[in-house]
Parts: C-alpha cells; sequence; structure tokens
C-alpha cells in the first residue's frame, strides 16, 4: 500500500482510514508497513503542535502590545508633570532658581575632575505638605447623594417600585411598616406593602453602580480617622429590658416639706409639765404607735403632729391636774429615712448611698421600702419620676437617682457556611455583613444571593427576609440595599450552593446509602482499549 504524503502539513485523514481498512494488505508487508506508520506517527505529532505554536505567538504579540501600552502612559504622565497627578505638594520644598554666577577656571577644573552626579527624578521631592495619609484626592460613591428615583409620594413618605406593590398602595406612611401575609397593618418594616405584594429583601430604588463615583471628602481627620466622627446617636430614647443592670443612688433632698410632719414607729419625743416635774420623760414611738405616759399609760402618737399630740395629752391630764401645762419636743423624727439611709448605706463600700438592681425577667426590680417597681419599658427619666412617686408615699426628703450601669447582652446569630459559626456580642450598631466577618467571612460554596435572616419583634413574633449579599461582596455594588441593620437576637443563616447541595444528595443517597448497602467495585483498564 502506498500512503499518500501530507499536503500542507495537515493530516490526511482519508489515508489514514484506508490504512485501517487494508490491513490484509499491510500484513503481508511488515517492513512497509512500519515504515508507513513510523512516517504517519512523526507527521501526525508534528500537525498537532502547530495550534500550540500559534498561540504561544499570539500570547507574544499581546505582552508585546501591553508593554508598548504602559510605555506611552507613563511618558504622557511625565510630561504632563506633577500637576496632572493631582496631589498638593508643599511649595516651600521646591527648589528656587539662583542667579548664574561665573565660575573660576580652578573651579571648573575642579568639577570636570569629579565623577557625573547622578540623575534626579523631578517627581519625586524632598518633603510633601503634612496631611493626610494619601495626599491624593479620592473618589467615591456617597449612597445618601446618589441620584435616586422619583415617585408621586409625598414629602415625610416612602416610595415603593410598582413592580413591588400595585399603584394604588406604591405610598405608605413614614409610621407605618410593611405587613406579613394578610395583616398589612402590623408594625416591623418601613412602608405599606399589600398583602403576598412583596418579596424578601430591601426593595426600593435602583442602588447606584461604581460610575457615581466623585470626589469626596473622604479624610476630614487625616490621622484622627481612627476616632471616627460623633455621628448620630443610637437611639432616640433608651428604654431599660430585662438583665440591664442599674445604680441607684440616694440622695436626701434636705428641702421643706408642704405638710406638717407626722409622727413615724421610732421616732424619739421629750415631754414636760411645768406644773408636775415628774411628768417628764423621753419617750419613743414604740412599734404599736404608742407612747407610755405617767398615769395615762398607753397613748397613740403615731401619724399625729406635735401640736395634735400635746393637744391630746393636755386634755387627757386635766382630770388630774387644772392646769398640766404639757410640752412636747421632737429629739429624733425622720426615723424611716435613717432606715432607709441604713440600708442603702455603702460608705464602708463603693461609697456613698447606693444600691444596685438588675432588671427580672418579668420586667422589674426590688428596692427598700417600696419593693417592687415595674422597670421594663421605661425610659431612665420615667423610672425616676416613678420611684419618686413610690417613697412620697412612705418617706419625705429623698430623691433617687437611676444609672444605667451596664447594658442587657444583645446577640446575633450566625449560622450555615461560614468559617466560624457560633454566637456573636453585639456592642455597637451592627449590620448584616459585620456579623458575616465576625463569623470568620463566608465558604467557597457559599449561596450568598440567598442569605436569610430571622428576627424576633417587640411580640415575640417571628419574622423572616432573605438578602442578597453577593454584589457587595465581590465588588459589584458601593451601595447594597440589602446591607441591613442587625437588631438583637437575629439569626443570620447563609445557605449552601445549589452544587454543594446536589454533593450531599449524592454523598447520602449512593456513597452513603446504596453503595454503603451493596458495594460495587469497577476497574477500567485503558491499556487493553484499541488504539491507532
Amino acid at each position: 500500500m502506498v500512503v499518500e504524503p501530507f499536503q500542507d502539513s495537515a493530516i490526511d485523514l482519508a489515508g489514514i482510514r484506508n490504512v485501517k481498512r487494508n490491513t490484509s494488505v499491510v500484513a503481508e508487508e511488515p517492513t512497509t508497513r512500519r515504515e508507513d506508520r513510523t512516517v504517519l506517527a512523526r507527521r501526525f505529532d508534528k500537525a498537532l503542535t502547530l495550534p500550540g505554536a500559534l498561540a504561544s505567538f499570539a500570547c507574544g504579540i499581546v505582552i508585546v502590545a501591553l508593554l508598548s501600552w504602559a510605555a506611552a502612559s507613563r511618558s504622557a504622565t511625565t510630561e504632563s508633570g506633577p500637576a496632572s497627578i493631582g496631589p498638593t505638594f508643599n511649595t516651600a520644598c521646591r527648589p528656587e532658581a539662583r542667579p548664574a554666577v561665573p565660575e573660576s577656571a580652578s573651579r571648573a577644573a575642579s568639577r570636570q575632575s569629579r565623577p557625573p552626579a547622578p540623575v534626579v527624578d523631578r517627581m519625586v521631592l524632598a518633603c510633601q505638605a503634612l496631611g493626610p495619609a494619601a495626599p491624593y484626592p479620592i473618589c467615591g460613591v456617597d449612597c445618601v447623594e446618589c441620584p435616586q428615583c422619583r415617585c408621586g409620594c409625598s414629602q415625610g413618605e416612602m416610595c415603593l417600585p410598582a413592580e413591588i406593590c400595585s399603584p394604588a398602595e406604591s405610598c405608605g406612611s413614614g409610621t407605618l411598616r410593611l405587613g406579613l401575609g394578610g395583616l398589612s397593618s402590623r408594625l416591623h418594616g418601613n412602608a405599606v406593602c399589600p398583602s403576598g405584594g412583596c418579596r424578601p429583601g430591601a426593595h426600593g430604588p435602583k442602588p447606584c453602580g461604581w460610575e457615581a463615583s466623585r470626589l469626596i471628602n473622604w479624610q476630614n481627620y487625616a490621622q484622627g480617622e481612627y476616632c471616627g466622627p460623633a455621628r448620630t446617636r443610637h437611639v432616640q430614647e433608651y428604654r431599660l429590658r430585662v438583665d440591664d443592670e442599674l445604680d441607684l443612688v440616694y440622695r436626701l433632698t434636705r428641702e421643706e416639706q408642704p405638710n406638717p410632719y407626722q409622727l413615724n414607729v421610732g421616732d424619739e419625743i421629750q415631754v414636760e409639765s411645768a406644773t408636775d416635774p415628774d411628768l417628764d420623760r423621753n419617750l419613743l414611738l414604740q412599734p404599736d404607735g404608742t407612747i407610755t405616759l405617767r398615769l395615762l399609760g398607753q397613748v397613740k402618737a403615731t401619724g399625729r403632729t406635735i401640736p395634735q399630740l400635746r393637744e391630746e395629752v393636755e386634755e387627757l391630764y386635766k382630770k388630774y391636774y387644772k392646769v398640766p401645762a404639757i410640752t412636747i419636743s421632737p429629739l429624733r423624727v425622720n426615723s424611716k429615712l435613717d432606715d432607709l439611709r441604713n440600708a442603702v448605706d455603702s460608705r464602708f463600700g463603693r461609697g456613698g448611698q447606693n444600691r444596685a438592681a438588675r432588671v427580672t425577667p418579668e420586667g422589674t426590680i426590688s428596692l427598700p421600702a417600696i419593693g417592687v417597681v415595674q422597670a421594663q419599658g421605661l425610659t431612665l427619666q420615667e423610672l425616676r419620676v416613678e420611684l419618686r412617686e413610690a417613697y412620697r408615699k412612705e418617706v419625705e426628703g429623698i430623691e433617687v437617682i437611676p444609672v444605667l450601669v451596664n447594658r442587657a447582652p444583645r446577640y446575633v446569630y450566625v449560622l450555615g457556611e461560614v468559617a466560624l459559626p457560633g454566637r456573636y456580642e453585639l456592642s455597637g450598631p451592627t449590620t448584616v455583613l459585620q456579623a458575616l466577618s465576625m463569623a470568620g467571612s463566608w465558604n467557597v460554596g457559599a449561596y450568598l444571593r440567598q442569605v436569610v435572616v430571622l428576627r424576633r419583634g417587640e411580640d415575640w413574633r417571628l419574622m423572616a427576609t432573605m438578602l442578597n449579599l453577593r454584589p457587595p461582596l465581590y465588588g459589584k455594588q458601593p451601595c447594597p440595599p440589602d446591607e441591613i441593620w442587625i437588631s438583637d437576637s437575629d439569626v443570620v443563616i447563609v445557605p449552601k450552593n445549589p452544587i454543594l447541595v446536589a454533593d450531599e444528595f449524592i454523598d447520602l443517597v449512593f456513597t452513603r446509602g446504596i453503595y454503603g448497602v451493596f458495594p460495587m467495585n469497577t476497574t477500567l483498564n485503558f491499556s487493553k482499549l484499541s488504539t491507532l
């Protein structure tokens, strides 16, 4: 058999097929067959190396083009000078032009004998202006000043796109919130949306892209940026909740009371008589509210003022004396106040007159003299008023000032496809991306398009939303609408990618299931397969 030679380094497939069909003829000529197959293999290998050579040649052209473009850009930047780059240099650091001074012959000869001076790059100055670490203007996207969509909503109302809510309900009062299911009047969102008309996640105008970048006052504090601005307060008013720790400071008001003082148990008085000195004695009001007088026995004293008690004792002694001439003087009063001060006295411990209290799970605190007081849901000022009114009924001349020492711990729970799932404490305002970073970032294979956040409302009802965190995490979106604030006890779930879900299914059903019960082994020997 005669094998046709290759034309233009191309493979003659017809010749190869003829070789395979005429194997009987080749068998009769073993020497010719080996020579023909050797030539065919060499030309076949040569044909396969042709695409690789073309690819290498194309890569070389691309590299040369990139190097040429970089060199041209650098030369253009050098010609434009420092003003085109953007940094502001200190003018005091620029070299000043000096008038030319004629040099002598000896100095010229000395200069010629010196080695040549190094080339100085005029773009590099000895010193620059003090200020930000990067003395260049910084461009970025301000998500508040970014162009937003416009709709027919009046001032103070929220706008929802037509594809989310119906036109009749596209605008809602800023005081109403999104509803779940058939109860759109429930409060837990930022706008009114009809039942069944919303998709999970944040909705609103289309977020800006990186093309909206402009000059931003990015380094207003220069080296003090780590301190940051004061910003606005976290909440308009803080209301106490379970496990908040309070320090209640007791202070004597020493204010004049509008009502006359009434004697209490434990007060001490002095009874005197100008007629009979044997009636003189110091008396302590007993726990039953009485005092013991000579000739009279037990006399009720609590709940009476000093003039009232004197008139009553004077009238009783008229049975024995024509003119008793009784005088009653207070020796020690405000015994309830003294007892309260002794109960909260910390001068030998932390100092001052205070008492620590923690809000119990039922939302109350327990204090001496007044007992249990409701505290949950109140501000510190409201609790101060409640305590003042409660103590005024028991004792005068005391004021209680509540101080928040420690807030109840707040936690966020992150689980799913993250590096370190678990519970993390919220020490300040936290967003969902910040919670993701606390959990050690996401794992490869996490389905960032459907991150689920579970939340409990004020009445412990369950709410849920779904967020798309892929655009900001991959640098596709500077102002992600799904970058929401995290609340206490939120659960952030990062699900698996559908590929990982399928892999788990295969592993459970086949690897651990069918193959685990009926093990099968298959061997494929490639050496026995027919080749060219």
